[in-house]
C-alpha cells in the first residue's frame, strides 16, 4: 500500500533523527507530489504516523514531529490545547476526519486523557466552532451606514469559513448553535440591517438570509478540498476531463453551448472569493431596493 511506504519512509527519517523532535513534517500536499500520489494517500499516511504518536499538529505550524519524552504523557494539556490541535486536524483533513483518539495521538496522549477536558466529540465540535468565529470581531466604535457594516460582516464570516472550510458544514440555519462567539457577529449584522426600520419577523428573516448567502457558497470550499484529496486533480484538471462528456448535457440548449465556447475562446476561472463579492453586492442592491434605502 502507498500510504504504508510513505509512513515508512517518514518513521525512518524521524527514527536516524533527520527529523528531530518539534521539526515540521512535510506537508500533504508535498508528500503527495515527492511521492505521485493523491492527497488522500498522502493524508492517511500522516494519520498513521499520528496514531502512533510519531507526529503531532502544531497550531499554525503544521506536523510536527512528537517529543518523545511527552508521547503518552498528559502533563501539560489543556482544553485550548485540545481544542487547537482538534482545529487543525479539521482544517487539513476535514470535519469527518475528527475523532478523540485521532487528537489524542496528535497530542501525543493517552487515547482517554481528552475526555477529562470534554465530554465527547460533539462538545469538542462546539468549542471548536466557538474558538473559530472568536478569531475575528469588529471595531469598537462602528463607522458607516447599514450597507458597509452589513459588508464588513460578511466579509469578515467569509474570511473565517476561507480560513475554516469545516465551519460552514455545521448543521442548518434553522437549527443555530449556543455559540458565543458567533452571537457576536449575529449582533453586529442584526444592529446593520435594525437601522432599515422593520419589525423583528423582516428583521430576523433579513439576518437569516444573509448569513444563508455566506454560509450557503462557503459549504463549497470544504467540499472542494475533498474533492481534491480524493481525486488529486485540480479544477482544471477535472474540467479537462469532463469535457468531453458534455455534448449530452449541452444537446438541444443553445444559450448553454454558445457560453461555454466563448469561455472556451475567453478563458474562465471559477473563483469563489469573486463569486462571493458580486453575490453580496447584489443581495444588499436587492435589500435597499426593497425597503427604500
Amino acid at each position: 500500500m502507498k500510504y504504508a511506504a510513505i509512513a515508512d519512509d517518514l518513521r525512518e527519517r524521524i527514527a536516524r533523527g533527520e527529523l528531530p523532535p518539534g521539526a515540521r513534517v512535510p506537508s500533504t500536499r508535498r508528500l503527495a507530489a515527492d511521492h505521485g500520489v493523491a492527497m488522500a494517500t498522502a493524508a492517511k499516511a500522516l494519520a498513521q504516523l499520528s496514531q502512533e504518536g510519531l507526529v503531532r499538529a502544531e497550531p499554525r505550524s503544521g506536523t510536527v514531529v512528537a517529543d518523545r519524552d511527552r508521547r503518552g504523557s498528559q502533563r501539560g494539556l489543556t482544553r485550548e490545547q485540545l481544542v487547537r490541535t482538534a482545529i487543525a486536524i479539521a482544517d487539513t483533513e476535514g470535519l469527518g476526519a475528527l475523532s478523540m483518539r485521532g487528537v489524542a495521538a496528535r497530542l501525543g496522549v493517552a487515547a482517554m486523557a481528552p475526555y477529562r477536558y470534554v465530554r465527547g466529540k460533539d462538545e469538542l465540535v462546539l468549542l471548536m466552532a466557538d474558538a473559530a468565529f472568536g478569531e475575528r470581531g469588529y471595531p469598537a466604535k462602528p463607522s458607516g451606514d447599514w450597507r458597509e457594516r452589513l459588508t464588513l460582516g460578511g466579509r469578515t464570516l467569509w474570511a473565517l469559513f476561507r480560513r475554516h472550510p469545516w465551519l460552514a458544514q455545521l448543521g442548518p440555519i434553522t437549527r443555530p448553535l449556543p455559540l458565543p462567539n458567533l452571537g457576536m457577529h449575529g449582533e453586529w449584522a442584526l444592529t446593520a440591517l435594525s437601522e432599515l426600520g422593520v419589525d423583528a419577523a423582516t428583521l430576523c428573516d433579513l439576518h437569516v438570509l444573509f448569513f444563508s448567502y455566506v454560509q450557503g457558497l462557503a459549504v463549497h470550499l470544504e467540499r472542494e478540498q475533498h474533492a481534491l484529496a480524493s481525486s488529486g486533480l485540480s479544477e482544471d484538471q477535472w474540467m479537462d476531463r469532463q469535457l468531453p462528456s458534455m455534448g449530452p448535457m449541452i444537446t438541444g440548449r443553445p444559450v448553454f453551448a454558445k457560453m461555454l465556447r466563448e469561455l472556451e475562446e475567453t478563458g474562465y476561472d471559477l473563483v469563489l472569493d469573486h463569486i462571493f463579492e458580486s453575490g453580496m453586492r447584489a443581495l444588499l442592491d436587492g435589500v435597499a431596493l426593497r425597503f427604500g434605502r
